[in-house]
């Protein structure tokens, strides 16, 4: 590394849960190794939430993500290894780390058995805007229903999941995975963009990865042509997902706030397939990444950016459902003083959660949102990266409400 170019600081947080049900590995042994130095910090241990404490690393400057041919790769890479007794060891190598943010890396672990292989290590390849992938194939933005005019879904529903199929459509050998809707927009935002950009940007491209993605759900794209996944992986089909890479806390938390929304034009039922590229090495007809973070810089809103590129009637919808949640936000935030049968419901969720998580403190389900129902929202915000208000806003609703089903499940699916 070149001694006179510019180094700052990132955080890191290492989440370590068994795979086979969502529940913390207390007592993970993490070390953590700089890619580039081979520096080793010191060994990390894993507390009752799975959780490591949040570090801080060193990190490129900021300002080499703002550019798009930055003097140095604009983030840091690092090797995470974790083991845990009774579990396989997890090595990952790649995990990236942005300047002035706080990467969130998320290990699933498999209980050792008599066909566990002793190590899984998964390889995070380079950021779409710094390494080389394949350009976007066209499409057009509404896609016409089948011959038979029926599709699967009426209206436009969030998904519990989605299938991603890792690889082009055709390749037979790549593994599909059952990613949670919100968990795989987060990982896409973070795999295309960088977390450091203006906020007006950062919304702008999660809220067209996420128009593209409800394309393809809502018109069963893949599905009507004889394929039983959802999306794949490759940036000529679709857009990047890649399996076991870290998230940012910055697009983590702006994709709580908006997960349901999506972009329409008039008259047009489907959620708009919005292309995008980087706008630098590739050119198209719809948003261009770096050109977002241009526009954003010099002071266009978020709606400013997107009808910059898709044109003045352009507006952002928000889903007619939310699948896989057992009742939908109330609509109006949940604080001390609120009580009633949705209170009752966020008690019982907590209570559920706190089984697998004992820092939450459990509840009576009293249906009063008093001091200790404040303490234990506020605790579940700690540990799932949300802001400690101890208020049950909407991202907060949601994220009890994705917790809750997960933990109630004996397993997840595809995994």
């Amino acid at each position: 590394m070149d001694p006179t170019l510019s180094m700052q600081e990132g955080k890191l947080q290492v989440f370590v849960l068994s795979a086979d049900q969502y529940k913390p590995i207390e007592g993970a042994k993490v070390k953590i190794t700089d890619m580039g130095t081979k520096n080793t910090i010191p060994e990390l241990v894993t507390d009752s939430s799975g959780q490591t404490p949040i570090i801080t690393l060193p990190a490129p400057d900021i300002e080499y993500t703002l550019e798009p041919d930055p003097p140095m790769q604009p983030y840091g890479e690092w090797q995470i290894t974790v083991t845990a007794e009774g579990y396989e060891t997890v090595t990952i190598d790649g995990s990236e780390l942005l300047a002035e943010d706080t990467s969130l890396q998320t290990v699933r672990m498999h209980p050792l058995t008599e066909k566990s292989t002793p190590e899984e290590v998964i390889v995070i390849p380079s950021h779409t805007l710094y390494g080389d992938y394949p350009a976007k194939i066209p499409e057009e933005e509404i896609k016409p229903v089948t011959d038979t005019g029926e599709i699967v879904l009426s209206r436009v529903v969030i998904p519990e999941y989605v299938i991603v199929h890792d690889g082009a459509p055709s390749d037979k050998n790549a593994k599909n995975y059952w990613v949670r809707y919100k968990d795989y927009i987060k990982n896409v935002a973070s795999s295309e963009i960088y977390s450091t950009w203006p906020e007006n940007a950062i919304y702008a491209n999660i809220l067209v990865i996420q128009s593209f993605t409800l394309n393809r759900v809502y018109t069963e794209w893949y599905r009507n042509k004889g394929y039983n996944f959802t999306i794949t992986s490759s940036t000529a089909y679709d857009q990047k997902w890649i399996y076991g890479r870290n998230i940012y806390e910055r697009i983590s938390r702006l994709v709580d706030n908006v997960f349901a929304n999506y972009l329409s034009r008039p008259g047009v039922k489907q959620p708009i397939f919005t292309s995008y590229c980087d706008g630098r090495y590739v050119s198209c007809r719809g948003l261009s990444q770096w050109g977002s973070k241009n526009l954003a810089q010099d002071g266009y809103s978020t709606i400013d950016i997107l009808r910059y590129y898709y044109g003045n009637d352009i507006y952002i919808n928000s889903a007619q459902g939310i699948s896989g949640v057992p009742s939908s936000w109330p609509g109006y935030e949940l604080r001390t003083g609120s009580s009633g049968t949705k209170v009752v419901q966020l008690q019982n969720q907590l209570n559920r959660i706190a089984r697998n998580f004992p820092a939450i403190p459990k509840l009576t389900a009293d249906g009063i949102y008093g001091p200790k129902t404040a303490a234990s929202v506020r605790s579940f915000q700690k540990v799932f990266g949300l802001p400690s208000t101890g208020v049950t806003d909407y991202a907060t609703w949601y994220e009890i409400s994705d917790i809750y089903v997960a933990v109630s499940r004996i397993s997840e699916p595809g995994t």
